[in-house]
């Protein structure tokens, strides 16, 4: 839009029912704050600039809200005295001379763009007040929006409305446009004569009709405007932000076997044709590239898994995980910052952290990259094409070169060269009939114990 746009978003709230001791704000959605959802769909609006009025937690909230190429500005909330007064808090930032402003808040987080346009497009067309309402089925504890004519007459509250007006269905979800050149003047007037003595944004609506202006209501999905008081309704909000994501990427190629078993976070990126299988989980930082696949329970978390990959089933990457095309870790396969080359294979039951594993190699069952001395970690490099023995401990900082062997059982403390064998474990011995010796020593030891228990 060529308009110029500020969005207010009221994040000064008390969060008391979270029972928590941070700003509700800052509770995740997707792995991600509540508070980031709503400013970084602003990012996609055409918003000139943010106001965020906060209160508790205010460094937190702001830090959290700032996102790059956001423009933003933090105001206090001093006193708690309602949300016409809240907004007024982001008084100077509305004087700048906006064409719309955007009044939004904090636990929000569904709210899409798409909503928010259609808001400013009402603008456009000589509306002063453009509120975003809802249909619902169960209207119980809303404000409903009075319609006639098109026109928005005014926000009733449920305990002020009459009983027809409580049979509506169209409810105030709370958020709205207004016309920038008239807001100030606007939110002035509202007044505070209620049982409460707080300053209500509802009645915005009357104040612009009273004064020649024009109220209209938008409506959104009631889904979208679903807001957050309590852990329970935390947990809904990541149901629906879920769900939504979900079929956002099987609607782009993506196959999800059981999808309401599969967690993403809010930056998962996955390609087409790439396989999910049920109960994975995404942390945040994962990509997975075209055809590559994702076993049943497994967990990604800052990782990149490439073209035709597979992970798991019950594979763990963790940050730093990178897996090249063709690569496999499998089942019960812990990898951390570690670099998987193309076709190499970590099959199972396997920690790899902080190395490098070079394209087609195979790395057996039980080994272990020993990165960790107590106090530093080190590098572990494996070679093109190496072998890794079963049960085999490497210990960093050491290079194993391409097209090497390190036999199983083996603890490796040096580098190994190009095409070399590696053998590093004691020689075996085999004593003859020695076994039944030892078994009658300990069933022995075992009937002396026994008689001194029954002793005691």
């Amino acid at each position: 839009m060529a308009r110029t746009c500020l969005a207010i978003v009221l994040a000064a709230g008390e969060s008391t029912r979270m029972k928590s001791n941070k700003s509700k704000v800052l509770h995740p959605i997707a792995g991600r704050p509540m508070i980031a959802h709503v400013t970084g769909m602003l990012t996609d609006c055409d918003v000139d600039h943010v106001a965020l009025v906060v209160g508790r937690d205010a460094e937190k909230v702001s830090e959290a809200a700032s996102l790059d190429g956001l423009k933003l500005s933090s105001y206090t909330q001093v006193e708690r005295l309602g949300t016409g007064h809240a907004v007024l808090a982001a008084r100077e930032a509305i004087s700048r001379g906006f064409d719309d402003v955007l009044v939004l808040f904090g636990d929000s987080p569904l709210l899409t763009a798409d909503t928010l346009s259609r808001a400013r497009e009402a603008l456009t067309q000589g509306v002063d007040v453009a509120v975003i309402g809802f249909m619902t089925e169960q209207p119980s504890g809303y404000g409903r929006l009075l319609i006639e004519n098109g026109e928005l007459l005014a926000i009733r509250e449920e305990k002020d409305a009459t009983e027809d007006e409580r049979a509506i269905r169209f409810c105030n979800g709370g958020m709205m446009a207004i016309n920038g050149a008239k807001a100030l003047e606007y939110l002035d007037a509202i007044g505070n004569d209620n049982a409460k003595g707080e300053y209500y944004l509802t009645d915005i609506v009357e104040v612009a009709r009273q004064k020649g202006g024009r109220a209209v209501a938008v409506e959104a999905p009631e889904d979208e405007l679903a807001g957050c008081n309590n852990r329970a309704e935390l947990a809904y909000l990541e149901k629906l932000w879920q769900e939504r994501r979900r079929r956002e990427l099987m609607l782009s190629g993506v196959t999800m076997i059981a999808p309401e078993t599969v967690f993403l976070a809010w930056d998962t990126v996955i390609g087409q044709d790439a396989v999910i299988e049920p109960n994975v989980v995404f942390g945040p930082g994962v990509t997975i590239e075209p055809n590559a696949i994702v076993h049943a329970f497994s967990h990604l978390e800052g990782a990149l898994v490439r073209s035709n990959a597979s992970v798991g089933p019950y594979a763990r990457l963790r940050p730093g995980a990178t897996l090249g095309e063709g690569a496999k870790v499998g089942n019960f396969c812990e990898v951390k910052k570690a670099d998987i080359g193309a076709g190499a294979k970590v099959n199972h039951l396997t920690y790899i952290g902080d190395a490098e594993i070079g394209a087609g190699a195979n790395i057996g069952a039980g080994t272990i990259t020993c990165n960790y001395d107590g106090v530093n970690k080190h590098l572990t490099k494996i070679g093109a094409n190496s072998f890794i023995g079963s049960n085999s401990s490497l210990v960093a900082p050491v290079s194993i070169g391409d097209g090497a062997y390190v036999a199983s059982g083996s603890v490796i403390t040096k580098d190994v060269e190009d095409n070399a064998l590696a053998l590093a474990r004691a020689r075996q011995e085999v004593k003859p009939g020695r076994a039944a010796i030892i078994r009658k020593r300990i069933a022995a030891l075992k009937e002396t114990l026994k008689k001194a228990r029954a002793q005691d």
